[in-house]
């Protein structure tokens, strides 16, 4: 049973909830042809978003920086990327090492500089260890160290390695009708998950209904992962060129985001759903496994399906005991479904609700491996097991996280991102995770 504190909430989010979505389920006149650009979140529904900070200030504790774009011109799509300081744990100091007399090594007199060969020079980019200048300059700390979204300077690009991270594309929750990739909740998530991961999150605010229907926010997916291979093969196209004397203005190098050409490894590409979000994703990883050799360089090496808003025809024993739970009940999701799905085609057993109908997309046996985390409160959490439990029937990985006295969106609600099971899930989920994004093999498992 949950603390008092989040029974009263849960009352009172079901009751906002429930009214939001009468008011959105309401008759509406017909859409003009501008309204087909759709919308990607509601201000009126969400806290205050956390402004981007695309640098390492003191604004940004946990050494995260983040940027804002919409990399489609003709929709609402929109991305929050998040960038893990990779020096942040190397803010401490470090004990000199001793030379090879074993002697230790003189102090310095008072007031000489005493820099080490990785601040030897000052860099824009993170990541970067250039080698030591002649006359070397402090640099600042790395708490301070600005990213400002440019890419080092020629020299330093031509002398440093460049350290690549993986990619996780994150889907945000709200039953497909709310919530938002730069809300407040989504934002302390993603950067969670960042840095624990120390990988590149890439949140996506997919367009939401009613006023951008079933595909909409599943074809936003896809265009993400296709954009992510875009803009790998466009970076490597621009490296090629300079490679070849033509200079820093190649080729497509005004459509390069500097972030993932510095830093990204597509070949190393997570997909994390949360809720609703985790449908997308499912369907994500379908059409990877579908396009096959024309998203390289994208690679999608695992998937992490949160509490998925999965639904069915036949109820299960969870969806007949747990029909009235918290936070998300059964009516409220009916009715979030209506709205999603196009008029008239409306069905439990629609391949967006319900991943065990046949003719979704490839066999099972192709998926990614799984991890899908469930709530011991959730109403939805038995097709979810099902759905898990059918993957390692055809040798895919996929465990499952059952969380006791949980409720759902127990990891990602606003007023549940601080308790202890909160960071614990991420915590597992963050095991799981590198356990398909480690360089040094599968050394980390369950």
């Amino acid at each position: 049973m949950p603390p008092v504190a989040v029974q009263l909430h849960s009352l009172l989010f079901k009751l906002l909830l429930r009214r939001r979505l009468s008011s959105l389920s309401a008759p509406a006149p017909a859409p003009a042809p501008a309204a087909l650009f759709g919308v990607s979140s509601r201000p009126a529904d969400q806290r205050p978003s956390p402004p981007s900070n695309p640098s390492f200030s003191p604004a940004s504790p946990d050494g995260v920086a983040t940027k804002d774009l919409h990399p489609d011109p003709l929709s609402s799509l929109h991305l929050r990327l998040f960038l893990p300081n990779p020096n942040h744990h190397a803010a401490a100091p470090v004990p000199r090492p001793l030379r090879r007399n074993s002697f230790p090594q003189r102090d310095p007199a008072p007031g000489q500089d005493q820099l080490s060969r990785r601040a030897s020079a000052s860099f824009h980019a993170v990541g970067v260890s250039p080698e030591p200048a002649p006359a070397p300059e402090p640099a600042p700390a790395p708490a301070t160290r600005d990213y400002g979204g440019y890419l080092p300077s020629a020299g330093a690009a031509r002398s440093a390695v460049r350290r690549k991270l993986p990619v996780i594309v994150q889907f945000h929750g709200g039953a497909f009708v709310t919530g938002a990739a730069d809300s407040a909740a989504n934002d302390a998530f993603c950067r969670r998950v960042a840095r624990l991961c120390d990988a590149i999150v890439v949140a996506v605010g997919y367009r939401l209904a009613p006023e951008s229907r079933y595909p909409a926010a599943f074809e936003d997916g896809v265009a993400v992962l296709r954009w992510i291979a875009k803009q790998a093969n466009l970076a490597a196209c621009g490296r090629t060129m300079m490679g070849k004397g033509t200079g820093a203005d190649s080729f497509g190098a005004a459509m390069v985001e500097p972030w993932l050409a510095a830093h990204a490894d597509p070949s190393r590409c997570v997909l994390l759903g949360v809720s609703c979000g985790a449908n997308i994703a499912d369907y994500v990883a379908r059409k990877a496994v579908e396009a096959g050799k024309l998203l390289d360089p994208v690679r999608v090496v695992a998937q992490v399906l949160m509490y998925p808003f999965f639904m069915g025809s036949a109820p299960t024993r969870s969806e007949l005991k747990l029909a009235n739970s918290y936070f998300y009940d059964k009516s409220s999701c009916l009715l979030a479904w209506k709205l999603f799905l196009p008029e008239g085609e409306f069905s439990l057993d629609h391949p967006a609700a319900n991943p065990l109908v046949p003719g979704r997309g490839p066999p099972l046996k192709l998926m990614p491996p799984t991890l899908t985390v469930v709530a011991e409160l959730d109403w939805m959490k038995d097709r979810a097991i099902a759905y898990s439990e059918e993957l390692r029937k055809v040798n895919v990985d996929a465990p499952v996280l059952e969380y006791k006295d949980a409720v759902h969106e127990f990891a990602t609600l606003d007023v549940l991102l601080k308790t202890p099971q909160a960071h614990a899930c991420a915590e597992d989920i963050a095991i799981w995770i590198k356990k398909y994004i480690s360089l040094r093999g599968h050394e980390l498992s369950y």
